[in-house]
């Protein structure tokens, strides 16, 4: 019998003790009346899920646009921490470190997992650098690429770790493949509940995967921009058009090549930002996008934009022009810096935001 949210586990506990649904709630209200801030965030949502209603509104994380109400099922909640536990086979009684900011739909996700998985959760301050209990045994945690950079040298016990948020850079990659969890690469949004497919990273006790695998009931097409198609009926009622583009290898799984609105055609060439930049990563130790400024020549000139760059623009452009592993068309014609990116308020680079600023000035 499928679980449903009106529901609290036997065998969830939050921070070592078990509650019932009556008594989450008085936790709930203790935790807006005196908790800290990041706890009375929590507390209001714990509130909204044992309410009444069979939804509840989560707002955008603001990464590709301005932040919007999305209203979500909590059936539909449901049904993806179910699709979660099945795909990294997590059973009651097992343990959850939970380090994600609550006023986004990861970070809610992560309680009504352990809520409807019977997990044991240990919430923590959402802090760049989380603080936690080392030699505990975990069996899942969700974290952002930034908290995965301050923590990788204390994730020995954990087992299975997700990250997503943000892109995983090439730096934090060569990390992970020395350490011992297995490592997962999230792909989905509020709309979709969190995730909707999810590609394993190498470390050493798997191997990487290129294509992105979707989770139970979940299937993909591509319309005529070739960006993807998400069919979740156990999630959403339509199905799902987003702006992503992508190289479908079957109907449940794909390689995300990029933003079909950051596409720049340079010449006749059309250029993915997101796939240069991951060439680039190696080469350049500040925080860096690619984009695209108008040329009477060229239609379009890639331009690289740099926060508070350490070396001089023109050995950053020699360096680039000198890199066999761009072609001719890939290596920037111009750089310009930012005293600091435009970001959302949990740490996302606001791309267009961020371009038009430079481009305006």
């Amino acid at each position: 019998m499928t679980p449903t949210y009106d529901k609290v586990h036997n065998r969830f506990k939050f921070n070592g003790l078990h509650f019932s649904y009556d008594e989450l709630k008085e936790v709930a209200y203790s935790l807006i009346k005196e908790g800290q801030p990041y706890e009375r965030i929590t507390g209001d949502f714990l509130m909204d899920w044992l309410d009444h209603r069979d939804y509840m509104y989560v707002t955008t994380s603001g990464s590709t646009g301005k932040p919007k109400e999305v209203k979500l099922m909590k059936q539909a909640m449901v049904n993806s921490s179910i699709a979660t536990g099945n795909f990294f086979k997590l059973e009651p009684g097992d343990k959850a470190l939970h380090c994600l900011p609550s006023h986004f739909i990861a970070g809610k996700m992560m309680f009504v997992r352990a809520l409807v998985l019977g997990l044991e959760i240990d919430f923590v301050e959402p802090l760049a650098h989380p603080i936690f209990d080392y030699d505990k045994c975990y069996d899942f945690c969700a974290v952002i690429p930034l908290q995965l950079k301050y923590i990788i040298g204390h994730i020995h016990n954990m087992k299975n770790i997700i990250v997503g948020g943000s892109k995983v850079t090439k730096p934090l990659i060569e990390k992970i493949k020395k350490c011992e969890p297995r490592f997962y690469e999230t792909y989905g949004m509020t709309e979709t509940v969190t995730h909707v497919a999810i590609r394993q990273l190498q470390s050493k006790s798997a191997e990487k995967e290129v294509y992105f695998k979707a989770l139970e009931n979940v299937s993909f097409k591509t319309d005529d921009r070739n960006c993807l198609v998400i069919h979740a009926p156990k999630l959403v009622d339509e199905d799902l058009i987003t702006n992503d583009i992508v190289e479908l290898k079957s109907n449940t799984s794909f390689q995300l090549l990029g933003r079909f609105d950051n596409v720049i055609n340079s010449g006749g060439v059309k250029l993915f930002p997101e796939q240069i930049e991951d060439k680039l990563q190696p080469f350049i130790s500040q925080r860096f996008i690619l984009a695209g400024e108008e040329d009477a020549d060229l239609g379009e000139k890639l331009i690289l934009i740099i926060e508070n760059p350490i070396d001089p623009l023109n050995e950053i452009l020699e360096m680039l022009k000198g890199l066999k592993s761009l072609d001719k068309f890939e290596v920037p014609k111009k750089i310009y810096t930012i005293a600091k990116f435009g970001e959302t308020v949990n740490g996302k680079i606001q791309r267009k935001k961020t371009i038009k600023t430079v481009l305006e000035n």
